[in-house]
């Protein structure tokens, strides 16, 4: 879906997220409030193409398998590039991966 791709690509960094998600919140929460990320941050649930992009993000997460039931949310975008979900953002943060990656996109400055 273009639409996805076009929100991706708008700033370094992009969370999709559900508003009533606490893996979200998480995510959100370690990029933004304690890496200091200047992350572009849309809640599906509350965007009227929402259900649409979410399909679009589980078939992404999932590589390609139809949505496999897997969850679409949250979805973090690094350079316009899809990096995954919580459980992926969450493992490069504590390998010391995930700030050189913000780094790289030009999301961090230190």
């Amino acid at each position: 879906m273009e639409r996805v791709a076009k929100l991706a690509s708008e700033r370094a960094v992009v969370v999709f997220t559900a508003s009533n998600c606490g893996m979200c919140h998480a995510v959100t929460s370690l990029l933004v409030g304690e890496l200091g990320v200047n992350a572009a941050v849309h809640e599906l649930d509350k965007d009227p193409r929402g259900r649409d992009m979410e399909r679009e993000l589980a078939r992404r997460l999932n590589g390609g398998a139809g949505g496999g039931g897997g969850r679409a949310v949250p979805a973090v975008f690094v350079g316009g590039n899809l990096v995954g979900g919580a459980n992926r953002v969450m493992s490069l943060h504590l390998a010391g991966e995930l700030v050189p990656m913000l780094k790289n996109a030009g999301a961090l400055w230190l």
